[in-house]
């Protein structure tokens, strides 16, 4: 009897987020249900990982940017997407400076880091039971090995501007000359509820936006006036072949277009990472309380729905920033990405960028057809579906119609075509809506 009241102590402490005395990380995923550090990961790395050591893939070297080359062409990551960042926010800190930034690369499942000079490149992947995993890979090596990170990781990548759960994120910090950060005056997170007058600090941005500012290709000192600071100096930058020697890099851009996509998907893989996280602990709460599992109890309910909500309000875009001129990038992303499958009989999307006054033509994250989202636990996926029906019906609640005003009754129509047409799960439930 005594076990068991001590188990159940233990769980409250830990479903409430509490520090408990039995040794355990600051970490609550380390615990079950998530078992973050032990469970068995399944993503497009862990794969590769095993195809390398069986040898059914290989990845070709060559001296200048070590396996980077091969393997984005193996994990299919389109060399388009590259972000330059010369802000000191990796663990490689000691290459990185304004003249040889970091470059990110991503595709929908996988963000890869890489620094000229570096010594390892650094990868994230999507995980459908354990949200993002971090990952590394030595360069000065003929044999290239993909090692799990062992938590180092976590200390950026696990913390409020994550959602509290491992993840990507794109932070944007006053940065210095040498690249170093100036922390007195304050930084912030994107994604694309942010003004971008808050955005890219620490990144090289190639591309145009009007007169709205960024906080990109500039540098501050630390005695600096912020009120002072010249913001137009690093605005609607064309090329950056003043600042570095783009030959060392796949591409010469830093595209402005790619860093908005990239600040959406990281925020959005979050978003279904803590939805997927809150049901399993509701259900592991549920179960060690043995309290009514038919759908729930009244709790757990409420803090699914919580998840819930805030995954759909994130992923129907709203409080987006509005844009108030034109956003042109400096590479083919933009076509690219706006060409990506699935797509309508008519050619629509919810891949295509608008870039005019919002990010996407059809305001709903193409996230819905990612791997983790399929893979969200029964009562979130259900009570979503449902909500995503509330939401582009034409006969939403009183509440529902202020959130989500900016859906017109046109892009409701448009939103429900795209899903019937291409979505196999959430498709048929929109034939339903009248």
């Amino acid at each position: 009897m005594l076990k068991g009241t001590v188990t159940r102590i233990a769980v409250v402490l830990y479903f409430f987020g509490c520090a408990s005395s039995y040794g355990q990380s600051s970490f609550d995923f380390y615990q079950e249900p998530i078992l973050y550090q032990t469970a068995t990961d399944d993503n497009p790395l862990s794969r590769l990982r095993d195809a390398l050591e069986s040898g059914s893939v290989e990845l070709a070297h060559d001296s200048t940017r070590g396996f980077l080359t091969s393997i984005l062409k193996v994990l299919d990551i389109p060399v388009n997407t590259q972000a330059l960042v010369y802000s000191k926010t990796s663990l490689q800190l000691r290459p990185i400076n304004p003249s040889t930034p970091r470059a990110l690369y991503f595709n929908d499942e996988v963000y890869i880091g890489w620094v000229p000079g570096g010594d390892r490149l650094e990868f994230i992947a999507a995980d459908p039971n354990l949200g993002s995993v971090f990952y590394s890979m030595r360069q000065d090596t003929a044999q290239p090995r993909m090692v799990r990170d062992k938590g180092e990781c976590l200390q950026c990548h696990a913390n409020r501007r994550t959602k509290e759960v491992p993840g990507p994120l794109v932070r944007s910090l006053y940065t210095s000359a040498s690249g170093q950060p100036v922390y007195n005056f304050g930084n912030f997170l994107s994604d694309h509820t942010s003004p971008l007058s808050e955005r890219w600090g620490g990144y090289y941005v190639t591309g145009t936006h009007g007169d709205m500012l960024h906080m990109g290709n500039i540098f501050v000192s630390r005695d600096a006036d912020i009120e002072a600071i010249d913001f137009s100096k690093g605005a609607n930058r064309l090329t950056l072949s003043r600042n570095i020697n783009t030959a060392r890099y796949p591409t010469d851009t830093s595209d402005i277009a790619a860093l908005m996509v990239l600040e959406h998907q990281t925020q959005m893989q979050n978003l279904i990472t803590k939805a997927i996280y809150e049901e399993r602990r509701a259900d592991h709460y549920d179960q060690a309380f043995k309290l009514d599992t038919n759908g729930g109890s009244d709790f757990t309910k409420r803090r699914i729905a919580r998840s819930t909500e805030e995954l759909l309000r994130y992923m129907f875009f709203v409080d987006e920033f509005k844009l108030s001129a034109p956003i042109t990038g400096t590479s083919m992303f933009s076509r690219d990405f706006s060409q990506r499958s699935p797509r309508t009989q008519q050619g629509q999307s919810l891949y295509q960028l608008d870039l005019n006054t919002r990010m996407f033509r059809y305001p709903m994250s193409y996230m819905v057809y990612s791997n983790t989202f399929k893979h969200l636990g029964i009562k979130s996926k259900t009570l979503l579906y449902k909500r995503i029906g509330e939401v582009l019906s034409n006969t939403m609640s009183e509440k529902d119609a202020m959130t989500f005003a900016h859906l017109t009754k046109e892009l409701k129509q448009s939103l429900r075509t795209i899903l019937r047409e291409t979505h196999p799960e959430l498709g048929p439930l929109m034939s339903e809506i009248p």
